[in-house]
């Protein structure tokens, strides 16, 4: 809602809003499929921000407003008890404005705005580490493959204590605090101190600052012979390098079959969705459209890059999967090129232009909807507000969408037809899957809930991990040995539970907690994967215990595919 203290926010908003109207958003969804027939050439998605233009505007209403702002604003400054701070309040009249548009539409700060785009951007300077806060203490959980940390002998285990003069322990900190000390331009020195297991003194290492690359992928592996899995976290600038090179990988193993697993990837770049969708279908098959009231309809084919446009394909998605992940999910829908497995996705399908003002700050404005190629708008409705928007996913789980099928109501009208089978899609917002798969609720007992809450269980792994780590990787040098051999003990459980009680948490229902244990003993030795190489080998055990997963790799060994006639296009 607009600021509350005053009139004069809301017409400082009307002002600064002038300077966006030729990009203003569209906000109809779309009930009826349209003609999907490509019918401008592509283009250049993500521009460079563009200073905004003043532009005369043919609605009396907005140049009256315009009046109405500059008289307030002379007022208030002519006769304001105190001085007002003019930066704040066009600040606050700005985000009040938008957040009555829709809840995609936001005001970025100068200062922000690089810290938004980064995981866009693929890269940021820093010294190249992950890191979990346990206890107050900066623990490094990996080093980035040939980064600057890794390069001084930094290790996995490690405790930052000091950084520079400054003490880094037991005074509340925060991740900012930490990025702030940690990260800074390339080439910059900055001193750390580290406890490290085993070792009586704090070791001494000086760091110069690089370009850290974040990846999009967070596992690539043979799920079967024959079946590739790749699990994307994000789309960003790097991703259609390294999506080229992971199928390229997986195909020298014998990859036929591809399995993307898009559950929890909240999008980012859409030229990164096409440049994707362009490596599984044929060259100008359409992939997305977009429109709204002062941009024009944009075709986005694809670029006939086709690297894996003859295999079968899976994709996996979620509640969490959204924009980017839903262009992509409901072109291979829209185009029976594969099975969709998972849960209806979010429903984010608006496309934003960052637009920059005369403080380098942005309004990041939404100016059109994504389309797929049956016409479905992926947006979903946003008219009772950014709060109700923002709770849909607890309201779905409320409802019962997520674990029963039935529980998912979309009108009649929101009804279409893939382009090739004209099966029966269905509009809405969101991306409802081919075969549905029920949220796990297995694993909500009450015990392994708190002890998660408490981050028991990825201390004591963690802690145990550090502890262990030469005998561990002596005893399995590499993940398949460590795959088929290593077991997470009960002796090993009964240290968590021992480290469960000094944390106050109790086991009210030990009788339960047995009949789950199976699942906990996979995922903690999936854990400890994670701790001794990296997020790709928590994905390779975690999966084996998955649903969806599971689902998948039978449905490219069953015959599902065939009975539906979902396949490749020619």
């Amino acid at each position: 809602m607009f600021y509350k203290i005053s009139v004069r926010h809301y017409l400082l908003t009307c002002l600064l809003a002038l300077v966006c109207l030729q990009s203003s958003p569209a906000l109809a969804q779309r009930n009826k499929p349209k003609d999907a027939t490509p019918k401008t050439p592509p283009a250049q998605e993500n521009p460079a921000p563009m200073r905004p233009r003043v532009v005369a505007e043919e609605d009396d209403n907005w140049q009256k407003s315009h009046n109405k702002v500059r008289q307030a604003m002379s007022i208030v400054q002519g006769y304001y008890m105190d001085k007002p701070n003019a930066d704040k309040a066009a600040e606050d009249a700005i985000k009040g404005m938008l957040e009555e548009l829709d809840p995609h539409s936001v005001y970025i700060s100068a200062s922000e705005y690089k810290k938004v785009n980064e995981p866009l951007l693929g890269n940021f300077e820093g010294i190249g580490v992950q890191y979990n806060l346990v206890k107050d203490t900066i623990v490094i959980v990996s080093t980035i493959s040939g980064g600057p940390s890794e390069r001084v002998g930094i290790m996995a285990g490690d405790k930052i204590v000091m950084i520079e003069d400054r003490i880094m322990a037991g005074i509340k900190l925060t991740n900012d605090t930490v990025m702030k000390q940690l990260r800074g331009p390339k080439d910059t020195k900055v001193r750390v101190k580290i406890k490290r297991n085993g070792q009586k003194d704090l070791l001494d290492f000086t760091i110069i600052r690089d370009k850290i690359p974040l990846y999009s992928i967070e596992a690539t592996y043979m799920a079967r012979p024959n079946i590739g899995y790749i699990k994307l976290g994000r789309f960003s600038a790097t991703t259609t390098d390294e999506m080229t090179d992971a199928i390229f990988k997986l195909q020298q193993q014998g990859m036929k079959d591809l399995i993307l697993d898009l559950r929890g990837n909240g999008g980012g770049l859409l030229n990164a969705a096409v440049e994707l969708s362009s490596m599984l279908f044929p060259p100008s098959t359409l992939i997305t459209y977009t429109e709204g009231r002062k941009s024009r309809r944009m075709d986005y084919p694809a670029m006939g890059f086709g690297q894996m446009a003859k295999g079968r394909l899976v994709v996996l998605i979620d509640e969490g999967s959204a924009s980017a992940s839903e262009i992509v999910s409901g072109a291979v829908q829209d185009w029976d090129r594969g099975l969709i497995i998972g849960r209806r996705s979010f429903g984010k399908g608006l496309v934003q232009k960052p637009f920059m003002l005369s403080d380098s700050s942005y309004i990041r404005l939404t100016i059109a909807q994504y389309f797929t190629p049956s016409g479905r708008c992926i947006q979903r409705a946003y008219d009772e507000g950014k709060d109700a928007y923002q709770k849909e996913l607890s309201n779905r789980f409320e409802k019962g969408e997520l674990t029963d099928i039935h529980n998912v109501h979309i009108p009649d009208s929101l009804t279409f037809e893939t382009r090739r089978l004209k099966r029966e899609v269905y509009g809405g917002g969101g991306i409802l899957p081919d075969i549905f798969v029920p949220l796990d609720t297995s694993l909500s007992h009450s015990y392994y809930d708190e002890m998660s809450r408490k981050n028991v269980i990825n201390q004591y792994i963690l802690d145990y991990v550090n502890n262990n780590r030469q005998q561990l990787k002596s005893r399995y040098p590499d993940l398949e040995t460590f795959k088929k051999n290593y077991e997470f003990t009960d002796d090993l459980f009964k240290q968590l539970y021992a480290e469960a009680t000094k944390e106050g948490v109790e086991n009210k229902n030990p009788a339960d907690f047995e009949k789950i244990k199976p699942r906990v003993r996979v995922l903690l030795k999936a854990l400890v994967a994670r701790y001794l190489w990296d997020t790709g080998a928590y994905s390779q055990i975690a999966n084996e215990t998955n649903d969806a997963y599971q689902k998948a790799i039978g449905a490219l060994q069953d015959g599902t595919m065939e009975r539906l006639k979902i396949s490749p296009l020619e």
